[in-house]
């Protein structure tokens, strides 16, 4: 069984910064591989970036390549998404995401505000 509660979201002018935070409970953090997603009012639920177990690589959707960095403290059990030079159109709730085989596990999600 595995937890995962997300903070960090909030309202941005577009430009700004933000730093989310994904914190998951259980044993082996550092063994399993993470992502972030995200959904915006009236859209699907599409990958934003992935970090590999340990760190060792790390992948980003298109739209937001060059502007958001995701990455992992395995000490703390958590994975964080820093996102940067922010847009209206990222505006959107943030999940974190992990699975174990067959399970996948999201939290609650953060909700992310970008005005114009």
């Amino acid at each position: 069984q595995v937890q995962l509660v997300e903070s960090g979201g909030g309202l941005v002018q577009a430009g700004g910064s933000l730093r989310l935070s994904c914190a998951a409970s259980g044993s082996s953090f550092s063994s399993y591989a993470m992502t972030w997603y995200r959904q915006a009012p009236g859209k699907q639920r599409e990958l934003v970036a992935l970090i590999t177990s340990y760190g060792g690589n790390t992948n980003y959707a298109d739209s937001v390549k060059g502007r958001f960095t995701i990455s992992r403290d395995d000490a703390k059990n958590t994975v964080y998404l820093q996102m940067n030079s922010l847009k209206p159109e990222d505006t959107a709730v943030y999940y974190c995401n992990t699975w174990r085989g067959s399970l996948q596990y999201w939290g609650k999600g953060t909700l992310v505000t970008v005005s114009s």
